[in-house]
């Protein structure tokens, strides 16, 4: 098991994390390794996962806070609860009844704080956030690019940094992938410096992973 990047570790083809619980998230297999014990990460059910496996350095500290937008049923955000064993994870996720898992999954997690809200209205969990060193955007709306800077103004930290799945065919059906990444990635140009971009194929169709810093 070799560590490729901070609390991220590959063994072969695969990557993993460390585990910071026992619990199994989404069925993931575990491997037991000089005494420590990591779960494999599945890129094909993670869009972290994928920018990790296609060359992206994610940048993120074991002591980072972190603001995880669409964080739906958890999976993701168990690993990066991995990754920042020594920071925390505010997981915003709009629906009640897919929010149910991510809160079993923090049950097990000292370090994963479920917010039921809102994204399109930062201000609605502002009593519970505090400035955060990373936001993560995994949003399919039309508006995924106004939701993260949203945030972003009220949140991000000047040193921090911002990553965003975007997804084409969220946007525009109509028109082709590419155009819609340009489209985005002007608006966001205003307020962030892109610092990597991948595509997430194969594991997911018409997505582009962004890092960015802000300006």
């Amino acid at each position: 098991m070799k560590e490729i990047q901070k609390g991220i570790y590959r063994d072969g083809e695969l990557i993993f994390t460390e585990a910071a619980s026992d619990q199994k998230v989404y069925g993931e297999n575990f491997i037991q390794e000089n005494g420590r014990e990591f779960r494999r990460w599945e890129a094909s059910r993670s869009k972290i996962g994928a920018a990790v496996q296609n060359g992206v350095e994610l940048g993120i500290k074991e002591d980072d806070e972190v603001l995880y937008l669409g964080a739906a049923s958890g999976t993701t955000v168990s690993h990066v609860s991995d990754i920042v064993n020594q920071g925390s994870v505010f997981a915003v996720e709009y629906s009640e009844t897919v929010a149910r898992d991510l809160v079993e999954v923090a049950e097990s997690r000292e370090n994963i704080a479920p917010v039921i809200a809102d994204a399109r209205n930062p201000e609605e969990y502002e009593e519970v956030l505090k400035p955060v060193d990373v936001v993560f955007q995994d949003i399919s709306q039309k508006d995924q690019a106004e939701i993260l800077m949203k945030n972003c103004r009220k949140y991000l930290r000047d040193s921090g940094k911002a990553m965003i799945a975007i997804k084409a065919q969220s946007v525009s059906s109509s028109r082709r992938p590419e155009e819609v990444f340009d489209e985005i990635k002007e608006k966001l140009n205003d307020m962030f410096e892109i610092q990597q971009e991948t595509l997430l194929d194969p594991y997911e169709t018409d997505h582009l992973f962004l890092v960015m810093s802000p300006r």
